[in-house]
């Protein structure tokens, strides 16, 4: 292809932000001898052609997440509409080159990244029916609010953020967590489930259209391996011992709060005691599970309040760790433009996401944030995101991600590990100096681990069960059951009532209705321990070949420079390299290994095993109960 039939092709579909006409005219050669200089020219202009529509689809997208007014819907539905036009063109010309046959691996690879369309595949009508169902469930999440608990006659509602998470966390009341617990779930998963099938009888068609068997198999592409599933499986296995001991203690803690009848000397836990909606994270049960109950909890909100932080300033703390490193400061855009804490007046998505606008200045945090510990990793996560943003925002548009989705959640918990000890709380003023024992290093990774631990099995099985959804494997009549089956066999709970297919637990949770594939999250709970224990060495903090070394959970990287270039040059990369390339950069290793993270709570794991052995606690759970009934079952066996 010539360059002066390339650029009408560019023209012809840049016009499209106006008014939209086929691209592929007559007259445009096919370009199966293209030459790849020629085919590196192709790339600079569609990077830049790309980057100027990706920014005003993330503008649309922003409007609409932060202020759910039907007017931003029909406004988010057209961009993404037209911009699915465009890249369609971009597509059609892109296949065109025989990059398979080129040389350069850069070309090669970028070509391999853009020859895929993604749910831009469907035809028009199909495309408009899959953004709206999606905008309809995320609008029904977003506004979703239950009623109070009591017979107070009050016609007060609560939201998710913060009145049900307050619940959640203070609440001791087994009837009121049941019935936000119930009634979360009534507002949002019941009201999306008819949407539901739709939706991935949609997305299937689209993963087709771009030669993928199903969603499954195109969510997990980005991974790089022909055997991405057996790999989770094992590193699950890896983890499990852990869990199972975390979990037997827990059940036992929680069993002398709530007495026998509630909870089962060898049954799973009831998931709405685990004080998290989805009870993917436990860490609101530290405060009276505690190992050391004497032993002063690792705990800096009330230090926080003593001392005015703000919302704010918050983020300013994070932002500082970030550049004691050598990293970079939040432009000022990210200040002026951010979303920190919720705004009166109107209905948005609250749950935390940071946000590239492709413009190289434009970085943005959506965090309806309370003053609290939690909130104050939270924003040390996002700010996480950002900061690879910032670092890899040179790079040509294609190579603008994470070396894999699981990186990009890592970054800023690999942060949060050095920010949540004691040590780094103490050197910013938000805990008093101790002299650290080994009951006070227990409770820590034990608070840890309710976070950390708690979250594995829940991180894997979001995805084990779309992808069930995804292959056919888990019919429409199947949904809810097959949920619990998975929640009872990986994590060990059950619901507080029977549950039945006219329910839909997974629209619980944010990430299933919005359309965001989920195991990168447990990814991310791999690799940023191995991330860390590397940045740690690299900080002159821990030597693993020697057993008098600081332990990996007391290190610090805070003004470590010689960690944060370390980092720097792993976050430049963007996904210009495979992700195994940028984790060998780092760490030296080229796969994703759960040793790093039983290196880290192997104290406690020794903990766990000779507490629960003394009390003779039952590790695993069973039972004769039947959690979800199917379709014409109608009675308990």
């Amino acid at each position: 292809m010539t360059m002066k039939l390339y650029h009408l092709c560019v023209i012809l579909c840049l016009l499209a932000t106006v008014v939209w006409r086929p691209v592929l005219s007559a007259g445009i050669k096919n370009c199966s001898h293209c030459s790849e200089i020629e085919a590196s020219k192709y790339l600079e202009n569609a990077n830049h052609a790309l980057t100027q529509w990706t920014n005003r689809v993330i503008h649309a997208n922003w409007n609409w997440l932060t202020n759910l007014t039907n007017e931003n819907a029909e406004k988010k539905l057209a961009i993404n509409l037209e911009f699915s036009k465009f890249l369609k063109c971009m597509w059609e010309e892109t296949v065109k080159y025989p990059w398979t046959t080129y040389k350069n691996p850069n070309i090669k690879r970028q070509f391999k990244l853009m020859s895929v369309l993604g749910t831009d595949a469907l035809p028009e009508d199909k495309l408009k029916k899959l953004e709206e169902t999606i905008a309809a469930m995320e609008s029904l999440y977003g506004r979703a609010t239950i009623p109070e608990y009591g017979d107070n006659n009050s016609n007060r509602t609560l939201s998710l953020e913060p009145d049900i998470n307050d619940i959640l966390d203070k609440s001791t009341d087994v009837n009121e967590l049941k019935h936000v617990w119930v009634q979360w779930r009534e507002a949002t998963g019941k009201k999306v489930r008819p949407m539901y099938a739709e939706y991935v009888k949609l997305s299937n068609e689209a993963a087709r259209l771009n030669n993928y068997t199903d969603t499954a198999e195109f969510w997990i592409r980005g991974y790089d391996v022909d055997d991405f599933r057996p790999r989770m499986e094992r590193l699950w296995n890896q983890i499990k011992p852990l869990y199972l001991q975390i979990h037997a203690y827990v059940r036992r803690k929680l069993r002398e709060l709530y007495g026998d009848s509630m909870i089962t000397k060898r049954g799973p836990i009831p998931a709405h005691l685990l004080g998290d909606m989805w009870a993917q994270s436990w860490e609101r049960l530290d405060d009276f599970t505690r190992p050391y109950p004497t032993i002063d909890d690792v705990n800096p909100t009330s230090a926080m309040i003593n001392q005015n932080y703000t919302p704010k300033k918050m983020f300013k703390v994070a932002e500082e760790f970030f550049t004691s490193l050598n990293l970079s400061a939040m432009p000022q855009a990210f200040w002026e433009k951010s979303i920190l804490e919720k705004p009166n007046g109107r209905d948005l998505v609250c749950h935390a996401s940071a946000w590239d606008f492709y413009d190289s200045n434009d970085f943005r945090i959506k965090q309806c944030t309370s003053v609290n510990f939690m909130d104050f990793i939270t924003a040390h996560h996002e700010m996480g995101h950002v900061q690879y943003f910032l670092q890899y925002k040179d790079q040509p548009f294609i190579y603008r991600e994470g070396a894999n989705e699981g990186f990009h959640e890592a970054i800023g918990d690999t942060i949060a590990l050095s920010v949540s000890t004691p040590k780094h709380l103490h050197k910013i003023g938000l805990l008093p100096k101790t002299s650290r024992t080994y009951e006070a290093d227990i409770n820590y990774l034990y608070k840890i681990g309710l976070d950390k631990i708690a979250f594995l099995p829940f991180g894997y099985l979001m995805d084990l069960w779309r992808w069930n959804v995804f292959k056919g494997i888990t019919t429409e009549d199947q949904y809810n059951c097959d949920w619990w089956k998975l929640k009872y066999s990986y994590q060990g709970i059950e619901p507080p009532v029977t549950r039945t297919e006219k329910d839909f637990d997974p629209g619980s949770k944010y990430h299933i209705v919005g359309n965001v594939p989920y195991i990168r999250y447990f990814v991310s709970f791999i690799v940023q321990f191995q991330f860390h224990q590397a940045l740690c060495e690299k900080a002159g903090q821990f030597d693993p070949k020697n057993p008098s070394s600081q332990p990996l959970h007391e290190c610090d990287i805070y003004q470590s420079t010689n960690a944060g270039n370390a980092f720097k040059d792993m976050l430049k990369l963007g996904s210009s390299k495979p992700w195994f390339d940028a984790m060998e950069q780092l760490t030296g290793q080229r796969e994703m290994d759960a040793g790093p993270l039983l290196n880290y709570f192997n104290p406690l794991y020794e903990w766990l095993k000779n507490e629960n052995k003394r009390s003779g606690e039952y590790i695993g759970w069973e039972t004769n109960k039947k959690i979800c009934l199917k379709k014409g079952e109608t009675s308990q066996p």
